[in-house]
């Protein structure tokens, strides 16, 4: 199977890449008991899945060892870009103004989000 640069990534797989983004390089073992703490997961289900990513493109295995560590091949903010352009095309047709206002009223927004999302509007208006 050849590597696609630009797979997103499912939930599931999501759910690897923030044990790996939280936790560092890790091996199959130690993500999948990362895994079970929140669903029970199988061993050979998170191998299957994190050796899919692997061919995605979304993870690195470093196999110099006699246990495969795995790492992230992309950047949790390079991975939230990503969604995040996808969702901005397919849900609100390119409106980032849009996207803005439904993620604002999605939640209540602490005054401590609000002063970092204001200080990011000046920054991008100037």
């Amino acid at each position: 199977m050849t590597k696609q640069n630009n797979s997103r990534p499912t939930d599931r797989e999501l759910t690897i890449l923030r044990i790996l983004w939280d936790n560092g390089p890790s091996t199959v073992r130690e993500v999948n008991e990362a895994m079970n703490e929140d669903q029970d997961t199988g061993y050979t289900t998170t191998l299957k899945l994190m050796q899919i990513m692997t061919d995605k493109g979304l993870l690195r295995r470093d196999d110099s060892r006699f246990k495969h560590v795995y790492k992230p091949a992309l950047t949790e903010e390079k991975a939230q870009k990503q969604l995040v352009g996808d969702l901005l095309e397919k849900a609100f047709s390119g409106s980032a103004e849009k996207l803005v206002m439904r993620a604002l009223s999605a939640k209540k927004v602490s005054a401590k989000e609000l002063s970092k999302i204001r200080k990011m509007l000046d920054e991008f208006k100037g």
